[in-house]
This record gives C-alpha cells, structure tokens and sequence, in this order.
C-alpha cells in the first residue's frame, strides 16, 4: 500500500480530487502553484511494516512580463563607465541575461569593455565611446520554461560637456564575501571594473596556490569558473582590476560543503525473543551529519531504557515481538539527508533439540560426577525439566 504526504500532511487522493494513485506513483493533474508546490514523501507499507522517502520537492517555474513600459535615458560622458540595470520581472527558475543594441537581431557582445551580469542582468559598460550611443534592451530567459521577455528599451547617450579624464578602476561587480558550494559542482565567479582606461581582470588565491588546469578565467568577459568542486579548492579568492591610473580588488571566501553519504548501512536481521541488536550507520558529509532513527514510517523516540541511539548507532535489548518492523537511520546535514532501510524480525521458536541432541549414551566412574547438558533452541526462553525413565526428577544434594 502506498501513501503521500506533502508538506507533513497525508493526501488524500480521493474521487475528484486532482490527486491520484497508479501502482504507487502520484500523479497530479491541473497543476496549480499555490496549492501543490511544496515538500513530497512516499509511504510504502505491507504486512512487515512501513517505510518513508526522502524528500522531494516541487517548484514551479515561471517567468512574468516587464511591468515597467518606459525607461529613462541614461545620459554619461565619453570616456566615463556605465552600469544600465535590467530589472528582471518576478520568476522561479535560473534565468540567462543578454542584451539587444538597438534592434534585434543585434545583441551586444561581451569584451574587457563591455559586462553582462548573469547574477543581476545589468550590463556594465567599463569605458564609453561614442559608438555605444543608442538603444538597449535586457532580455530574459528562463531555461526551465524557455519563456523569454524583453524589458523596455534603455536609451544611452552622450553628454555634451566634455569628455571623462582617465581614472583608477572601479570595481562594480563583485562576489558575495562567502560563497558555500556543493562537492562536485561548478561554481562562477563574477567581477569587472568601470575605468579609464578600460581596466584589466586578472584572479589569484590569496594562499598563493597556482590554479589547476580545470579553472577556466575568463578575464574578457570577468568570470572566474571552477568546475568539480572539491575540499581543495575552497579558500579566499582576490580579483584584481588594474589600468595605468590604479588598482583595486575584491575577496571572497570559498566554502566547501558535502550532502550526507552513507558508508555503512544497517541490514536486514532476524532475531529471536531476549536477544539483542545493534545497527551501525554512518555518513560523511561537511558539516558533520547527525542521526536519527524511524520505524514504520514514524520517528523513534526510544521511551524504553533498553532501546539506544547514540552516534548514529541503534541498540535493542531483550528483543519482543512488537519490535518487529521496518527501521530506516536518516543522516542529515544542512544540505540534505540520505535514508537507509532494513528489516527487524523478532521471532519465536519451539523448544528444537535438532542442533544440540543429548548423546545417547554416557560412560562414568562409579562414585564420580557426570554433566549432561541440555541446550534446545528455543525463543522465549523455557522451562526445562529432567525424567529418568518415566519418572521426573526433583532437585537434590546430589
């Protein structure tokens, strides 16, 4: 049997509702964004018992229209730096910006002059010239939907007081101070300054280590990518912007971060009635993840002293059958947790002599001691008495 829960809550996928179950996939019909978006976990449940999903969740991605229908001119000296801001329309999804000049098809092409922002949209424009006087538009793409808008235009122009004297550079974009970025990832640095003369973009490591061979800087356009994230590439990062009247830099920090991964899962175990358990699981992950534990679908809060969580590990004691069922260990971390199930069969068993027999005959010393074991397999454990012959036998000195 299958069930789902979203954002904590059981659906009920009931006749005529939009939710419906086929052979335990959910299936949702007429989406709508308000009432449907949000955190799904599945139930699956038979006879041994119940286990839950990780989390998944659903978002919608959108992109509205420009709700601004003028802009004002943006009017600047030869010579001197511009940054004309995009704006982008409310949206979910990642967007990718670029620029039309004047008419389309004309987009403008990114250089050390000219910037275009895929964080923000603006395009930067590090030194202008009289070439650059006319009409600009930021378009938006979402590349979940491929829906594309277009802003209004933006129109540049030259003041006619003279031109910008030559000046240091000034650094206009420019990454966030701490960057946290996933193992195994890729991530993008930007950074360009406005200056005259148009100023160089050049990246290092504060630590002074050389960059490997996989970062890619693109010092035309002022990107800085580092794909496969790993331990070592974390630390501080420096771009330095640079022309004959200066220089200046920014830093920001790196850090790495790794979703829990299991390296040792608990397995599926019988158990007979009084013995004990112990399930290992651990994880690696950064920051260091921690456990918890669920049976049947439900967190396990150990109200019995016989039953134990402690660094990842459950222990039982003095197994019963209600501690049959279905057990899963969560480790988690603040990007992500992982689930591992196993099965726990607590059984019982009939008084067996199959495996450990008496031995039918015994030799012994007149006047001496003899020890005649009896060891059945059994669960829970029994009484056990003697006869000799037909007769039972009591305790005694002897």
């Amino acid at each position: 049997m299958y069930r789902w829960k979203l954002n904590g809550t059981e659906i009920s996928p009931k006749s005529g509702s939009h939710y419906s179950l086929s052979g335990g996939n959910l299936r949702i019909s007429h989406l709508n964004k308000d009432q449907d978006a949000g955190t799904y976990q599945c139930l699956a449940s038979n006879s041994f018992g119940t286990i839950i999903s990780r989390e998944a969740s659903l978002t919608f991605a959108y992109l509205e229209n420009f709700k601004t229908h003028r802009r004002s001119s943006v009017s600047v000296r030869e010579g001197q730096g511009v940054v004309l801001l995009c704006g982008p329309p409310p949206h979910s999804g990642d967007l990718v910006f670029s620029w039309i000049f004047n008419e389309y098809p004309t987009f403008v092409k990114q250089d050390t002059r000219r910037f275009i922002s895929q964080e923000t949209g603006n395009l930067y424009i590090a030194k202008v010239e009289p070439s650059d006087v006319g009409n600009y538009t930021c378009v938006v793409t979402n590349t979940v939907t491929k829906t594309r808008v277009q802003g209004p235009p933006t129109p540049l122009v030259l003041r006619s007081d003279g031109v910008m004297g030559e000046y240091e550079p000034k650094i206009e974009v420019q990454f966030p101070e701490v960057v946290h970025v996933a193992k195994g990832s890729t991530v993008k640095l930007e950074c360009f300054a406005l200056g005259n003369p148009v100023p160089s973009i050049n990246w290092r490591k504060v630590d002074g280590v050389p960059f490997p061979r996989k970062v890619d800087m693109r010092k035309a356009s002022g990107v800085l990518e580092i794909p496969y994230f790993q331990q070592e590439d974390a630390g501080t990062y420096e771009c330095v912007a640079e022309n004959s009247r200066g220089m200046n830099t920014v830093k920001g920090k790196l850090s790495f971060y790794a979703p829990p991964h299991l390296i040792e899962k608990p397995q599926d175990v019988q158990k007979l009635i009084d013995d004990s358990l112990v399930w290992e699981c651990k994880a690696t992950g950064k920051p260091k993840p921690s456990y918890r534990w669920m049976k049947n679908g439900e967190n396990l809060e150990p109200a019995e002293v016989r039953i134990q969580v402690a660094n990842g590990a459950l222990s039982i004691s003095r197994l019963t059958l209600s501690d049959t069922g279905m057990y899963q260990c969560v480790a988690g971390n603040k990007h992500g947790e992982v689930y591992s199930n196993a099965e726990l069969r607590v059984i019982a068993v009939a008084p067996d002599f199959s495996h450990n027999q008496l031995r039918s005959q015994t030799l012994v010393r007149v006047g001496g001691d003899v020890l005649i074991e009896c060891k059945p397999k059994m669960s829970p454990w029994g009484v056990i008495s003697w006869r000799k012959g037909s007769e039972p036998l009591q305790e005694s000195n002897r």
